[in-house]
């Protein structure tokens, strides 16, 4: 039976985009005919008059997806702030019931759908709904990204017990975003172990330039490939 998966982040910028990739490449490698949904994406570059959704390009040539733009990313916006206020300048109302049609169209096609989020789960989806709630709308399990930085404890503690009150928690993908480190990027590892409140699943090492060749080489070297694993199986 197909699945999908909701990847959320901590915050804005922690590599939702990075990890949702990496998944797409593994799962990809396991035979698994896998599908991307960004359900909005805000920021786009302006081409002619088209909008040019990048995470979203991205993830479909990674993963392989070829279905249409239109349903992986059904709503994209040019400027660069929460989906609600990208939505309301441009005139346009996002109707969940549309963007539920578009995953169950994209779940129909593939064994595995991954939908990354944008932001963070609480991030206004429109003037009634968040982020989060296009996880419970399409009954996701949430993976949850954080950033190596000083503050991620706290951040993945309160996205974790945000998460819990209405979805299933698949556990913590702590990235790295810079090269060096400090005493707490050395640390956050272990601390989210203690304090994390879900599973720490793996680590991403920083990647100083993000392209499809980057992202296949990483996937074959971490041991992210069981964490799907049993869901699939069901």
């Amino acid at each position: 039976m197909s699945k999908g998966y909701f990847i959320t982040g901590t915050d804005t910028g922690v590599g939702k985009t990075v990890v949702t990739a990496l998944l797409a490449s593994t799962l990809r490698r396991q035979g698994l005919h896998v599908g991307v949904m960004k359900p909005v994406e805000t920021g786009c570059l302006q081409d002619g008059h088209r909008l040019v959704p990048q995470d979203s390009l991205f993830l479909r040539h990674i993963s392989g997806c070829t279905a249409p733009q239109a349903l992986v990313t059904p709503y994209t916006f040019a400027e660069p702030l929460a989906p609600a206020i990208a939505a309301e300048l441009a005139g346009i109302t996002i109707e969940i019931q549309h963007i539920r049609k578009c995953y169950q169209q994209l779940l129909a096609e593939h064994d595995i759908v991954l939908v990354e989020g944008a932001g963070g789960l609480l991030v206004p989806l429109t003037t009634q709904l968040n982020m989060h709630d296009i996880a419970i709308e399409l009954g996701l399990s949430v993976l949850i990204v954080t950033c190596n930085r000083l503050g991620a404890i706290n951040h993945t503690a309160l996205t974790v017990t945000i998460a819990r009150q209405r979805s299933q928690v698949l556990g913590i993908i702590l990235n790295h975003i810079q090269a060096s480190d400090d005493l707490a990027m050395q640390t956050n590892a272990g601390a989210l172990l203690r304090w994390g409140k879900a599973p720490l699943l793996g680590q991403v090492p920083y990647i100083p330039i993000l392209t499809a060749e980057t992202i296949n080489l990483l996937g074959e070297s971490l041991s992210l490939d069981g964490l799907f694993q049993d869901s699939i199986c069901e």
